[in-house]
């Protein structure tokens, strides 16, 4: 029968314990913490919902996205001291040269030869006070005088009280928004260009005025049309309609809605 020595058996027993003491960590739960990509869940914790990757909107190119404004070097060289007025309730709420309604408590003026959509800063010389206002219509009428404000930019540089002032304006930029397309009526033969139908024969005529400043054989059409009186701006009598769309396409990039229409005698 084998004899076991004391300090065998002990060494024995010290053996037995470690093992266990290893299995035990061996078998301790590894937990994960999900990452913000990660759709699933861990028991015991709360859902994290899956996140969708980021990503920027490409730039847009200009041919892409055209601008809307021209750059400041192509009106850079205008610069004028001028005479400017304002005009003001008496027009509210009527067309401008260009079809807009005019508001008079917006930034618009009205100027002689200036394309629609023109930007321009305006100084007072006699306060320093500057606006920038949109060129939307045609004016003043007034000898000696040169820029017609709306009252709400007239107000910007305080001259509501003296009714008149001496300014700088500087052009700085253009909307061209304002730039209109030709359109035909199909019409055969002789034909004009039409800038404006209206119902009230005052609207018909302050166009014509406007036109009048720069263009020649303007002139004011009546017609019925179901018991309705409309006058029709127009301009010309062309017996080549390519001699109708070059002017045509002049008066859609100064900003005036053009239509190419028969010619017809005024009753």
């Amino acid at each position: 029968m084998p004899v076991f020595r004391t300090g065998s058996l002990v060494f024995a027993v010290i053996l037995f314990l470690a093992s266990l003491v290893l299995t035990a960590c061996s078998g301790t739960r590894q937990v994960v913490i999900p990452s913000d990509t990660d759709s699933g869940t861990v028991a015991g914790t709360q859902q994290i919902p899956q996140q969708k990757p980021q990503t920027r909107e490409p730039a847009v190119t200009s041919q892409q996205k055209p601008s809307l404004s021209q750059p400041q070097s192509e009106y850079e060289q205008y610069r004028k001291q001028v005479i400017a007025s304002w005009y003001g309730r008496d027009f509210h709420g009527k067309p401008t040269a260009s079809g807009e309604i005019y508001n008079m408590h917006g930034m618009t003026c009205a100027h002689k030869e200036l394309p629609f959509g023109t930007r321009l800063k305006v100084v007072n010389t006699a306060n320093n006070l500057e606006v920038e206002c949109i060129v939307n219509d045609r004016g003043p009428f007034v000898a000696g005088r040169d820029l017609d404000m709306s009252y709400g930019a007239a107000m910007g540089i305080e001259m509501i009280g003296t009714g008149t002032a001496l300014v700088n304006i500087e052009a700085t930029g253009r909307d061209m928004r304002y730039v209109k397309y030709v359109k035909y009526s199909g019409a055969i033969g002789t034909v004009t260009i039409q800038i404006g139908s209206f119902k009230d024969e005052g609207n018909a005529k302050r166009l014509k005025l406007g036109l009048e400043l720069k263009y020649q054989n303007v002139y004011i059409m009546q017609a019925n049309v179901n018991g309705n009186s409309w006058y029709r701006v127009r301009i010309g009598k062309f017996k080549a309609k390519d001699d109708a769309v070059v002017l045509g396409r002049q008066l859609a990039e100064e900003g005036y809605p053009v239509l190419i229409t028969k010619h017809e005698q005024q009753l």
